[in-house]
């Protein structure tokens, strides 16, 4: 049998924003590759009238395609209005609203899905459990990181997520901290199973690394630090440029883009290292492999993650990372190929961990042998039970034999 599903989510990677959310797309791709799911995606995103560039992101919204196709799978872009000041406690219903008449529209040309696959908690995640009840369909809601993270500070957010999860069939989350954060909530720990993401080991490979840093401009022979992610604080680049001034001689790589870039390059200044410091803006997710294989070390300074999707592309390409001890970073860098944890998020903490990893580094092929035990298959085959049991018990005992 084939199992159709509907994923439901704002963080989809689109034609204007070819990396928002492309975790997502991953897994979905990797799950829809095994033959046994159909999918459709509905991404919603924010309505906006002008693509002026003047507009910023907003303009970006415009811009996105209302129908798209990634990869085979069908995406669909409906509209919802924003509400300025009072979003974000209005957005779940807004957002259901504006995907309604799309969602019908897909089940009138004959994709009846069987269950809804929402990601993230809120707003997509109260939404999705408004849409499964309107098409009376089972709702999955994976629990990502910040929804469950950071967003449960704000009381009525807080609520609307704790209705989500008692609404849900099943919910995931991308690794133990998040279920233990859902729990503490008071979501129902025997509705959540933990379904960690994985990493391509065919895209994400070591390289050549002479080579790359000959094509990135980088002299062969120097320490090189990347730090990956949106330049906002939550992500700690702040801490790395810091953290630099202590490292004489490295440099560091910075890809991401983000309303802090400006403020990044005058701490770079003030800190004395702003001609070790490259700035890359947005690296598309498939030219990754290359900052990664120029680099020594990935390092990750958030201060809030779910499953740190940077971590396992760098050991996959047999760079070790040094990374703060938050949300599953601990679930992943478990070993001291894979590199090291800091359990203070200090620019001295991770200065130190540097020197210890450039002090005795594993080797390239250890690192990416510890990536590869966390490709997609395992949690391939936990979505394939997870939603052939919301259909029946039958059809999930029938995935299972078969496999």
């Amino acid at each position: 049998m084939t199992l159709r599903i509907l994923t439901f989510t704002s963080l989809y990677p689109n034609a204007t924003a070819p990396s928002s959310g492309v975790f997502v797309e991953n897994r979905l791709r990797h799950l829809v590759a095994g033959g046994r799911v159909e999918a459709r995606v509905v991404a919603p995103v924010p309505w906006f009238p002008s693509t002026n560039p003047r507009f910023g992101r907003f303009a970006r919204f415009a811009d996105v395609p209302l129908h798209e196709t990634r990869h085979g799978i069908e995406v669909a872009h409906p509209r919802y209005a924003m509400v300025p000041g009072v979003g974000m406690n209005v957005s779940p219903f807004l957002m259901a609203m504006g995907a309604r008449a799309t969602i019908a529209s897909l089940r009138r040309s004959g994709f009846d899905f069987d269950a809804i696959d929402a990601h993230y908690f809120y707003p997509d995640g109260v939404a999705a459990a408004l849409l499964s009840r309107w098409f009376d369909r089972p709702l999955v809601v994976t629990a990502r990181g910040s929804d469950v993270a950071r967003l449960p500070d704000f009381a009525l957010p807080r609520r609307m997520i704790l209705w989500a999860a008692r609404r849900a069939a099943a919910v995931v989350a991308v690794c133990t901290a998040l279920k233990t954060s859902l729990v503490t909530l008071g979501a129902d720990a025997a509705k959540i199973q933990v379904l960690r993401n994985g990493v391509d080991l065919d895209a994400f490979r070591p390289v050549d690394r002479a080579a790359m840093r000959a094509r990135l401009g980088l002299p062969p022979s120097a320490r090189v630090i990347a730090s990956v992610g949106n330049l906002i604080p939550l992500k700690g680049h702040h801490l790395v440029i810091e953290a630099l001034a202590a490292l004489p001689g490295a440099l560091l790589l910075i890809a991401g883009q983000g309303p802090e870039g400006d403020t990044l390059r005058h701490l770079a200044d003030r800190f004395g290292v702003a001609d070790r410091v490259t700035f890359l803006g947005q690296v598309p997710h498939a030219d990754l492999p290359a900052i990664y294989g120029a680099s020594d070390a990935l390092v990750l300074a958030s201060s809030s993650e779910g499953w740190a999707n940077v971590l396992l592309e760098a050991m996959a390409c047999g760079t070790p990372v040094v990374s703060t001890d938050v949300g599953g970073s601990g679930e992943v860098v478990t070993a001291p190929e894979a590199g090291l944890l800091v359990a203070e998020r200090s620019a001295a903490a991770l200065a130190a961990a540097l020197r210890m990893l450039f002090a005795a580094p594993p080797s390239r092929d250890a690192t990416r042998r510890f990536a590869e035990r966390f490709s997609w298959d395992d949690t391939t085959r936990g979505q394939e039970r997870l939603f052939a049991s919301l259909v029946s018990p039958r059809s999930a005992a029938t995935f299972e034999a078969v496999r």
